[in-house]
């Protein structure tokens, strides 16, 4: 059957206007072009891509739910549980810091806030008040705390990833210590997962519209004009997150027997999508079929992804000490090798489970700033006209980085099948339809 699918949907045989990567593309296109040149209309056009990120985020919690659930009910060695989580954590821990490396190192190199000059008693801080405020009640203690859910119905209300993943964790040790009544509720959970997927699979059809919207929206309410004004720290950000995929992610990917050009072909439809929403959170779900596609097993997906999307945001950590440099020198702050890497610690902890509050770089780099008295906080206002347009970055980066985790700790728990990652990354990615059979 699945052979059968390929075979029919095979993307070079379909018409080109039917294949999700090209309407996705033309429509971030046409959003661009009404947002340029009608910018209230492309005002207007929000809440289509709001829309189609709500729809894709009241899935979340039931998929990850019935995921992780049933993966951990089918595990023999309830310790392998234990194992991954420590592994995942381990390399997210290593792989962080090398991205919080890189944004300092090249903010350090570049120099893009060097002749801005700014004065920060000059700015309008009443834009960037909601994140401060939010930035100051940042803390471990607080992400800790916030990782258990008020009940247990709670954390699916709010779609908090890590408090329905602790939940989730919960239920499957309890699950699989049932007996054989547990293996009847593993399997109906099963099947409650595969039809929450199929749904997924129906609501990414319309991820064209959503991305038109969203990218409407975005040129419509900042402008084009954003883009050139600090166009020296959006190129710097963007070549920065590019260093990051191609030396480091490539590494790790090359080390594990597999090539990380292929791997982003193979997710170039989720990337689009993700370019167009500003939203990483859109694609989870079809990042867990397709991590699975490539041989990697379901509860290391499971546990993996989920996690990831709190603990190995790479792109918003690599923002995080680039933008803290570019607004210490904008504002002729000096900093010593000292308080630099200070900064690098603090944003260690500050980048931690921020993932699920909206604008979520701008808080984590607000957090930083109240522990650096040294940068006034108020040069936040610098960045709200362009941050829309980092965030895309951000998000891009933080989604490669977690499928090239998931593999990475698959190989090493010997969960990955190599002969199908290879076979996968050789054929290329499959069509839409073909995801939910």
């Amino acid at each position: 059957m699945e052979t059968m699918d390929r075979q029919t949907d095979a993307p070079g045989r379909r018409p080109w206007w039917k294949i999700l990567y090209v309407q996705v593309l033309i429509a971030i296109v046409l959003g661009v072009l009404v947002g340029y040149f009608y910018p209230d209309t492309g005002k207007a056009l929000k809440p289509l891509g709001d829309g189609f990120i709500k729809l894709i985020k009241m899935m979340i919690a039931p998929v990850i739910f019935c995921t992780v659930v049933h993966g951990i009910a089918s595990m023999s060695d309830l310790k392998k549980v234990g194992r991954v989580g420590l592994k995942a954590l381990l390399y997210f821990e290593a792989v962080s810091t090398l991205a919080l490396g890189i944004g300092l190192l090249v903010g350090e190199i570049v120099q893009p806030g060097v002749g801005f000059n700014i004065d920060p008693s000059k700015l309008d801080t009443k834009q960037v008040a909601t994140y401060v405020t939010k930035g100051k009640e940042e803390s471990f203690i607080n992400h800790l705390m916030d990782i258990i859910p008020n009940t247990f119905v709670d954390a699916f209300a709010k779609g908090d990833l890590l408090q329905i993943l602790l939940i989730a964790i919960l239920t499957g040790f309890a699950v699989s210590q049932m007996g054989a009544m547990g293996e009847k509720i593993a399997h109906g959970i099963d099947a409650a997962g595969k039809v929450f997927f199929r749904i997924i699979s129906y609501i990414v059809r319309v991820a064209p519209i959503g991305a038109f919207g969203a990218m409407g929206f975005t040129v419509g309410a900042f402008g084009l004009d954003s883009l050139r004004y600090l166009g020296v720290l959006i190129a710097t950000f963007y070549l920065s997150s590019l260093l990051f995929v191609i030396v480091v992610l490539g590494a790790i990917a090359w080390i594990h027997k597999f090539s990380i050009f292929r791997f982003i072909l193979y997710i170039k439809d989720e990337l689009l999508i993700v370019l167009g929403t500003s939203s990483s959170e859109t694609v989870l779900p079809h990042m867990m079929e397709k991590m699975q596609r490539l041989g990697a097993s379901k509860p290391v997906v499971g546990l993996v992804i989920p996690t990831g999307y709190s603990f190995n945001l790479d792109g918003t950590n690599i923002y995080m000490t680039l933008a803290t440099l570019f607004l210490a020198q904008a504002t002729n702050t000096p900093l010593t090798i000292g308080q630099e890497l200070f900064i690098l610690l603090i944003a260690m902890v500050t980048s931690k489970g921020a993932s699920g509050v909206t604008g979520a770089g701008f808080v984590t780099l607000a957090a930083t700033l109240t522990v650096v008295p040294d940068i006034p906080i108020t040069s936040l206002a610098i960045l709200v006209g362009i941050d829309k347009f980092m965030s895309e970055c951000r998000a891009l980066t933080n989604l490669i980085g977690n499928g090239v985790a998931t593999m990475v700790v698959a190989k090493w728990e010997r969960e990955l099948d190599h002969d199908q990652l290879d076979r996968e990354l050789a054929k290329g990615p499959p069509p839409e339809s073909a995801l939910t059979t």
